[in-house]
């Protein structure tokens, strides 16, 4: 997630991510294209197998805000749930992991090199909130994430694709503390859940209805992920896991972005702490 914590996770050896599975890149039909779509649709359909784990759902009409026609929705799933696969993917390999950032309150990122010479940093927390709890703040209510999140200047919902999959236009702050600069996201997300867990997948799309949008730098994230999964000693609590996997495009140092994005996810698990701490106390 979400490219929404940044603006908007070392080595994995824990057994309860090596179940995780997921899907694959879409474009979104306008009506001069529509046939080259629906060709495309078939070639992926036609290569693609089920990946285990995940139900394959069918959009209920009531639920598609505007309503996309059926290929698009089944290339928007497609899409988050490729991205979900490649980044769980990235979680479960062992090796080539460094960590970059150990606080106080247990909070660790690790970074890991991936070809093409980019970072990708992965942070593990435990939150005093149940897996549900979260779920809703950060997929449910995501266009609320502006009111507990400084780092966030908007989040809009574009496309309701079914209860699992939506695509969101993302506006980062300008505030002080932005050491990247304001950015813009166009992102499918897409979730799962699994017994006492769920998963959070994303990454960047194009829309030829959504161009670049003026005074803004398109940044691009995935594929990315979030795990939360419950405690099994105490189940009001998770253990939350963010692998961020961003290109903040622009001329941007290298140097410079590998310091703000971990420092990005640390202020965003913060006012994440402070936000599950005010709605759980009493008024």
């Amino acid at each position: 997630m979400l490219p929404a914590v940044v603006k908007l996770c070392c080595g994995i050896s824990y057994p309860h991510l090596r179940s995780m599975a997921g899907l694959q890149r879409a474009a979104v039909a306008v009506i001069g294209q529509e046939l080259t779509h629906l060709q495309r649709l078939r070639q992926i359909q036609h290569h693609m197998r089920p990946h285990a784990g995940f139900r394959n759902q069918e959009c209920k009409i009531e639920d598609v805000k505007p309503v996309p026609s059926k290929e698009d929705q089944q290339l928007y799933v497609h899409q988050g749930q490729e991205a979900m696969r490649k980044a769980l993917s990235m979680l479960e390999e062992k090796d080539g992991w460094k960590v970059e950032i150990t606080e106080n309150d247990g909070d660790v990122i690790c970074s890991k090199m991936m070809p093409g010479a980019r970072k990708v940093f992965r942070l593990e927390a435990v939150l005093e909130a149940s897996v549900e709890e979260l779920y809703d703040l950060l997929f449910v209510r995501v266009e609320e994430m502006h009111l507990w999140n400084p780092s966030i200047q908007h989040i809009k919902i574009l496309k309701h694709v079914g209860p699992e999959t939506i695509v969101t236009h993302e506006v980062s702050a300008e505030t002080a503390r932005n050491l990247i600069g304001q950015r813009d996201f166009l992102s499918v997300r897409h979730s799962c859940k699994q017994k006492s867990s769920v998963y959070l997948g994303g990454a960047a799309i194009q829309l030829e209805s959504f161009p670049p949008q003026a005074g803004f730098v398109r940044a691009e994230d995935g594929p990315t992920c979030i795990v939360i999964q419950a405690l099994e000693e105490d189940a009001s609590k998770s253990r939350f896991t963010w692998l961020l996997n961003m290109d903040v495009k622009g001329w941007l140092p290298k140097s410079l972005v590998n310091k703000a994005l971990p420092r990005a996810q640390l202020d965003f698990t913060r006012h994440l702490r402070r936000r599950l701490t005010a709605s759980a106390t009493p008024r």
